[in-house]
């Protein structure tokens, strides 16, 4: 069915389509037996204290407001991660503002965060039970004169209902959002956080979502951080703002970050690299380019426990995470490897 409506939707404004797909999705129509696939056991694991029926999960970016989680769930992810949320309703950026580079099987984005605000969201999720994982991303807004304190309401008013918070500190559309990967501002910003789960008497999970365009001279200060201030993940990576000169697309040059499959050699990278430097202390969730079983494979050799995507959701449509998981299951057979486990850091 997608490959009959896709031309249609490609003609569209590439936002119009979004808000089109959230709209067909609210209807829940599809049966969740179709996207489980045959073996699917295989790709079973635990992860900071929670069971994922596999891997495979849609990333912050296309549930902005928490509409559509659970019928984004029955499509076969094995968790589903709203927002970026911030304390007040956001517009974004003035449009356009998401660009299909389509030669590259890519996207750029320059929404900057817009979401219905924490309120709105908090009495969404309530009013629809989860029926799966769900992470909250958390962020600032814009206008703010308190980055660190907007990471604190975020935090204080999901604990209670989210999975686990994603702290979102990597996207280049909100100035200054990327200073916190300096180690004291980050540490500060784990402090504070971490304060906060004391107070509230909260073991909620807390993950660190990083950038692709970090100094290699980064990368050990933040794991260092990160082991020794209870994080209990990273997700590598966002998107990126460079990386420009071997796209095809005359769109290249729009401002905003990249995501897709120009992305994926870069996030395999600093998979490895952090995976040397966080020595199985602080997993790794793989973020950028995963549009097959291969590239799903490869992520996971490289270091990562788990993993989301999002670009490739637009190209192949709802069938993306069944094709993912049945190619990756494929992949472990011919490997000799009984669970996805096993897996992991095998390539490093």
């Amino acid at each position: 069915m997608f490959s009959v409506l896709r031309p249609f939707l490609f003609n569209l404004d590439p936002e119009t389509a979004h808000d089109l797909a959230v709209k067909s999705l609210k209807f829940n129509l599809l049966p969740s037996k179709i996207f489980k696939v045959e073996d699917e056991e295989m790709l079973n694991i635990e992860l900071f204290g929670k069971f994922f029926p596999n891997p495979i999960g849609l990333a912050a970016g296309f549930d902005k407001s928490a509409e559509v989680y659970n019928s984004l769930l029955k499509l076969g992810f094995g968790f589903v991660e709203i927002g970026t949320v911030t304390p007040s309703q956001q517009y974004g950026n003035p449009k356009p503002r998401i660009f299909r580079l389509e030669e590259d099987q890519a996207l750029i984005n320059r929404l900057g965060f817009n979401n219905d605000g924490m309120e709105v969201i908090k009495d969404r999720i309530k009013s629809n039970a989860k029926k799966g994982i769900l992470g909250v991303n958390i962020g600032p807004n814009k206008e703010t004169k308190d980055q660190k304190n907007d990471f604190c309401l975020g935090l204080k008013f999901f604990f209670d209902i989210a999975d686990y918070i994603t702290v979102n500190i990597s996207s280049p559309n909100t100035e200054g959002l990327r200073d916190f990967h300096d180690q004291e501002k980050l540490i500060d910003l784990i402090i504070a956080l971490n304060k906060i789960k004391k107070d509230k008497g909260s073991n909620i999970p807390l993950i660190l979502k990083i950038s692709p365009d970090i100094n290699n001279s980064h990368i050990s200060e933040i794991a260092d951080a990160a082991i020794k201030n209870n994080i209990s993940a990273i997700i590598l990576t966002n998107t990126t703002n460079s990386h420009r000169n071997n796209l095809i697309s005359p769109l290249k040059k729009e401002k905003g970050g990249l995501s897709g499959d120009p992305l994926n050699q870069i996030s395999n990278n600093m998979i490895k690299n952090f995976s040397k430097e966080l020595n199985g202390k602080v997993p790794i969730i793989g973020a950028g380019g995963v549009s097959s079983g291969k590239s799903a494979y490869e992520k996971i050799a490289a270091g990562a426990s788990l993993l989301q995507l999002y670009t490739s959701f637009v190209y192949r449509g709802p069938s993306t995470a069944k094709d993912i998981k049945k190619e990756l299951i494929q992949i472990l057979k011919a490997e000799g490897i009984k669970n996805i486990k096993e897996a992991i850091g095998k390539g490093v």
